[in-house]
């Protein structure tokens, strides 16, 4: 009997479904167009078409992993539910004035992301503790129902409760979720004890009000989902890719979605991840366009880059604050508004310009003939040649090319150019755009481009990744099997994990040991909890500590790794030595950020961390391509190239038919099912023995 697992990956545009047989079987894909309308209709229809395929029982589907971008998306369009806020006495008002900060200080008409709980669904009680955990004011019980219940009657599905110090002692949170509960049992509750206990009141408020937002969007979405599975016999119990690139089990994802923010790109990360160190490439940028938007990530030694905390719905691209800040644990990546679906147009200044406006998969791009009137990145790939009109997503969608033309005539009679050169255009600006971000997030993390490989992963990815290199300064470009469905395969070899933190202010080098290796063992004892359900499929569990820490006196705090523990107790090393080493991490953390330490300053660790991870028991077979002959190309085409500043006669290779050693200079296109991976005149190709195509990018002669 055969054991299967499938992976789904929710895009703006597509949804991609992947099959893997563990039992050393070729991994099987298909995209399917988004049904924004009810997204599990588009879910359960490429789940059914591909089962039927590839001829998998149902039976035989042992893990479904799910990624999807809705609740992102939702927050963006603020398409969620109605949502009321409770919080303490003289605090409705935190989020909306956030930390006071400009954004842009010279920009006059600037605006706030607009908070998502109305003034009028905010409520107030006075129960109330203080920095300590001591108690203030008691809850009072029936001040809580007579705030709530206006609330409620003016249609408020989800409430969030964000009480003052609640990171503290949760004890007036729960109380008021118990009373409420009693009386409103259909009232959706997050606490912001459960989602994010830590300080700043704002960032924890903003957190808490985006969870309660999409909570009941979640429940609703979840609950079809698992629905339609069940209709075809497959396993309802389905694993959900968080933002960290770890693996939750559903009920977790319903209590907390906004942990899955980010999941399709953290699923691109981990994909990445694992195809480069099939091929010992450990340091790279990840690389992923689909058809909405681009995401990079910074790879270092195998491990995608972790932050703890990101900005949702800005209101500018690259402008740190404006946007809702949301305090998660989340793969660290810069996206922008370019994928094949972003709309080309003429500015106020004549320019042509690229997104980020998209025109998603309803009515998509002009050449899908459904009724797009715009000109976009794919109708410009398809006119240059880059795209095959006859395959693309594998022959499963008709593609107009006279559609195509005829939308960037249009668009090149707005900006003087010919079609051909607005095509060039929009496929050099969204480069271009890319490659911006790339420089900026590199530059902010300390990096140099040039020491790094280029991953690229997605449709768009093996499209546009030799140009983008170029401009970054990268000189290996690596385009994994199946790129165009990376981030589905990337759920199903990601490993489970779960993350907690809390507040606890500890001074290394005089405060109690006992009590803070206490409270790290409360953290691994939840982490560990939190991943008891999946223990039968992953593990062993693997924990690591972390703290968020300053120097006494300084406004922000940095993030650093923490020896492994105990810290006191058996098993410890004398306490002179712990207390060393504590200080030690936190200083050699900052040094490397920030390149020296202030002389005599005493070390605070402000928020502990630990997060779990547990590979999974059944990994997917390493496939090694067998060495054989070059093979030839199927066809020739017309394709254009800057280089020639014309169109050039260029082979077409089926990536089915490389063999191990291939090796070829450019230019050429390799095209699969999902993505066409585009080797310029200056790229030289090599098939490796994992499967990875790597392009060596030569110096201009």
């Amino acid at each position: 009997m055969s054991t299967w697992a499938i992976g789904i990956d929710i895009g703006g545009t597509f949804t991609d479904v992947v099959a893997l047989n563990y039992d050393g079987g070729a991994l099987q894909s298909l995209k399917v167009l988004t049904t924004h309308g009810d997204p599990a209709e588009g879910v359960a229809n490429g789940v059914k078409s591909l089962i039927e395929q590839c001829r998998i029982q149902p039976a035989d589907v042992k893990r479904i992993v799910h990624a999807t971008t809705l609740f992102t998306n939702a927050l963006i369009e603020r398409r969620g539910e109605a949502t009321g806020l409770l919080t303490t006495q003289g605090f409705r008002d935190v989020v909306e004035i956030g930390n006071e900060r400009k954004y842009d200080l010279y920009d006059l008409n600037i605006e706030a992301a607009p908070a998502l709980v109305q003034r009028r669904w905010r409520a107030e009680i006075s129960a109330r503790m203080d920095a300590g955990g001591e108690e203030l004011a008691p809850v009072d019980l029936d001040e809580v129902r007579r705030a709530v219940a206006p609330l409620v009657d003016e249609g408020v599905k989800s409430l969030a409760v964000c009480l003052l110090h609640a990171y503290v002692d949760p004890r007036h949170e729960v109380a008021v979720r118990d009373a409420l509960r009693a009386v409103y049992p259909d009232l959706d509750i997050t606490l912001s004890s459960e989602v994010a206990p830590v300080i700043r009141e704002f960032e924890r408020m903003s957190t808490t009000c985006a969870n309660a937002y999409v909570k009941p969007l979640a429940r609703r979405y979840l609950t079809a989902l698992q629905q339609r599975l069940e209709a075809l016999g497959l396993p309802t119990d389905v694993l959900m890719m968080l933002s960290n690139g770890g693996l939750c089990h559903v009920d977790e994802a319903r209590r907390a979605p906004i942990e899955l923010l980010e999941s399709g790109p953290a699923a691109g990360a981990i994909s990445a991840s694992h195809y480069s160190l099939r091929d010992s490439l450990s340091n790279l940028l990840a690389f992923d366009m689909g058809g909405t938007t681009a995401k990079l990530c910074l790879v270092e030694d195998g491990n995608p880059a972790i932050a703890y905390g990101f900005e949702a719905a800005r209101q500018k691209r690259f402008a740190e604050g404006s946007g809702l800040p949301i305090r998660i644990t989340t793969v660290d990546l810069i996206e922008i508004g370019a994928g094949g679906g972003s709309i080309a147009h003429r500015d106020a200044l004549g320019l042509l310009k690229v997104g980020p406006q998209s025109a998603g998969s309803e009515p998509g791009p002009a050449c899908y003939g459904l009724g797009g009137k715009d000109a976009t990145v794919t109708d410009a790939n398809l006119v240059l040649g880059y795209l095959n009109p006859e395959y693309f997503a594998g022959g499963t969608m008709q593609i107009d090319v006279p559609l195509a033309r005829q939308q960037l005539a249009a668009t090149g009679e707005q900006v003087g150019r010919d079609v051909v050169g607005v095509a060039w255009g929009i496929h050099d600006i969204v480069a271009e755009n890319m490659a911006g971000a790339a420089r900026v997030h590199v530059a902010e993390r300390g990096r140099d481009p040039r020491d790094f490989v280029l991953l690229c992963t997605g449709g768009g990815g093996p499209l546009h990744g030799y140009y983008v290199a170029q401009k970054v300064g990268v000189r290996k470009l690596v385009c994994p099997p199946a790129a165009g469905v990376a981030s589905a395969y990337g759920l199903l070899v990601a490993a489970a994990r779960t993350d907690r933190s809390r507040t606890v202010s500890v001074r290394p080098d005089t405060d109690s040991l006992q009590n803070l290796e206490q409270a790290f063992r409360d953290l691994e004892s939840q982490v560990c909890q939190s991943l008891d359900s999946l223990e039968a499929t992953f593990g062993p569990v693997r924990l690591a500590r972390y703290a968020d820490g300053r120097f006494v006196g300084q406004g922000f705090t940095l993030t650093v790794a923490l020896p492994a523990g105990p810290y006191h107790g058996e098993g410890a090393a004398s306490e002179a030595e712990v207390r060393e080493i504590l200080s030690a991490a936190f200083k050699e953390g900052y040094r490397e950020k920030f390149g020296r330490t202030p002389p005599d300053v005493p070390v605070e660790l402000m928020n502990l961390r630990v997060s779990g991870e547990a590979p999974p028991r059944q990994a997917p077979p390493n496939e090694v391509l067998e060495a054989g002959a070059n093979a030839q190309p199927k066809a020739h085409r017309q394709v254009y190239f800057r280089e020639y500043n014309d169109y050039a006669d260029t082979p077409v290779y089926d990536r089915a038919s490389l063999r191990a050693g291939f090796e070829a200079m450019g230019p050429l296109l390799v095209e699969d099912a999902g993505s066409t991976l585009v080797v310029g005149p200056r790229g030289r190709v090599t098939q490796s023995a994992s499967g990875n195509l790597i392009v060596d990018i030569l110096e201009q002669a």
